[in-house]
């Protein structure tokens, strides 16, 4: 992603302070201290994966959530891009153009400005005014062909009854949930200059957090056994346990 910056110059006065007073600034990198910040999410990211997937075994082994309609056609059409990941052609053009427009969604969102949208099969840009992490990494942790097909499922069932249809919204959203997640981990994994602007332990547990998040929201809305209210319950046990083993941690230091 291409942006255009403005450079603004500030200028320091000190007005009346003695030439032998000596004053010393502590200026810390704003690269460096989201590293710091991107320590402090790790606990988080540790207690969300556990809730996780200690709802999923729970659905999966004492509510048969594996045997639902909705788990069924979701791995369906996971299993589908797989096929068409692994043995097929891959659709860059398409990816390229939901990656950038994305950012200008993001863009947007941040009042911000786009005056150049531009996407290839080897890759695409935009030019706007205004950047920051949120925009720079949104392309990794914001499925928007999941979430174009939420909306035209929403949008068409104002209008007509959609809820025979409702299995294979599910299908639609596992395979353009699995598009987004394959292709942000092959994308990752060669190396990207939005994860290298903002630190790359930062971008990679922001991208993690999130994505973690819009998984555990469609296990909240899939499994009918699975509520916000269980999900929190699992939210702060985990935390409870992660405090727990941090008190042991200390103890066991002398600290």
């Amino acid at each position: 992603m291409a942006t255009r910056k403005r450079q603004d110059r500030k200028i320091k006065t000190r007005a009346g302070t003695s030439a032998k007073r000596v004053e010393t600034e502590w200026v810390v990198p704003v690269r460096s201290l989201k590293q710091i910040i991107a320590v402090f999410l790790v606990p988080p990211a540790w207690i969300l994966t556990r809730a996780f997937f200690s709802c999923l075994s729970t659905a999966a082994v004492h509510h048969r959530f594996w045997a639902s309609e909705e788990f069924w056609f979701f791995s369906l059409g996971v299993l589908l891009w797989a096929v068409t990941f692994f043995g097929l052609p891959r659709p860059m053009l398409l990816y390229v153009f939901g990656h950038e427009l994305t950012h200008v969604l993001w863009v947007w969102l941040m009042g911000g400005r786009v005056s150049r949208f531009r996407v290839s099969r080897t890759g695409g840009y935009i030019v706007t005014d205004k950047t920051n992490f949120w925009i720079a990494l949104a392309p990794y942790f914001f499925p928007i062909y999941s979430i174009v097909a939420l909306l035209l499922y929403g949008g068409i069932g104002t209008f007509v009854d959609v809820e025979p249809y409702r299995c294979w919204l599910f299908a639609v959203v596992g395979f353009t949930w699995a598009f987004h997640i394959t292709f942000a981990i092959w994308m990752l994994w060669k190396g990207q200059t939005d994860l290298i602007e903002h630190g790359t332990f930062f971008s990679m547990m922001v991208i993690y957090l999130i994505n973690f998040l819009v998984l555990s929201l469609m296990l909240i809305v899939a499994g009918r056994d699975v509520t916000f209210f269980s999900f929190g319950r699992e939210l702060l046990e985990g935390a409870m346990e992660f405090s727990d083993q941090l008190l042991r941690l200390a103890h066991l230091k002398g600290w």
